[in-house]
Order: C-alpha cells, then sequence, then structure tokens
C-alpha cells in the first residue's frame, strides 16, 4: 500500500480515527472490541484503503480475537463512517495492531514490511 503523507490525508485519516474511536464506544455491542483503543489511521495515495491501527488493554495476546471482530464489524462501522463524515467513497478499513509502544519500549527490532 502506497501510503500518502498529504496534509489532506492525514486530516482525513485523523476524522476517520475519531469516528472510528466514538463508534467503538458508542454504538458497537460486541465484549471483545471494549477496551480497543484506535492508536491512527493512515490512508493509501487515493484514499480507497484505510489502515486502522488499534492495541488492546489485554496486550498482544488478544490480538486474534480482535481482528476477527474488527473483520466482523467492518460493514457496520464503514456505513456509519460514511454516515458521520460525508463521504463518497468510503475506504476499505484494513486493522492492524500498533506496535509502536513495543518497539519503543522493547526495542524490538523493525520488520521488513514496515
Amino acid at each position: 500500500m502506497q501510503r500518502s503523507n498529504s496534509r489532506r490525508a492525514v486530516q482525513m485519516g485523523d476524522q476517520i480515527m475519531q469516528v472510528l474511536a466514538s463508534l467503538l464506544v458508542q454504538e458497537v455491542e460486541d465484549p471483545t472490541l471494549q477496551l480497543v483503543t484506535i492508536t491512527g489511521v493512515r490512508l493509501n495515495r487515493d484514499f480507497s484503503i484505510a489502515e486502522v491501527l488499534y492495541t488492546h488493554i489485554r496486550g498482544r495476546s488478544a490480538e486474534p480475537e480482535i481482528t476477527k471482530a474488527l473483520t466482523r464489524a467492518k460493514g457496520f462501522l464503514r456505513t456509519r463512517l460514511g454516515k458521520e463524515l460525508k463521504l463518497r467513497g468510503i475506504p476499505d478499513l484494513r486493522f492492524q495492531w500498533d506496535t509502536f509502544l513495543e518497539d519503543m519500549v522493547y526495542d524490538a527490532p523493525p520488520e521488513a514490511d514496515r
């Protein structure tokens, strides 16, 4: 995915992050998604894909379960995202565990695909 670093992409990513975070707190009823923190959103160059970074208080052991729950909720989240932001084209949401804090605290070696 070719990421966009334009100001518009950063602003759109921030808006998507805010809406997704509020949807997870206020409207999603899946108990697996409680205490999930959306830490960032990165958009590709044509805004068709949004890479949503997240963490959870239980740590990396909860990643597979949470990723499945987020994938199940993807349709609902995209629909509500389109209504909240009044977007013509809603980006495809791809969920990825955010390793930034782990890398900073534990000085983990960087992966090749980042």
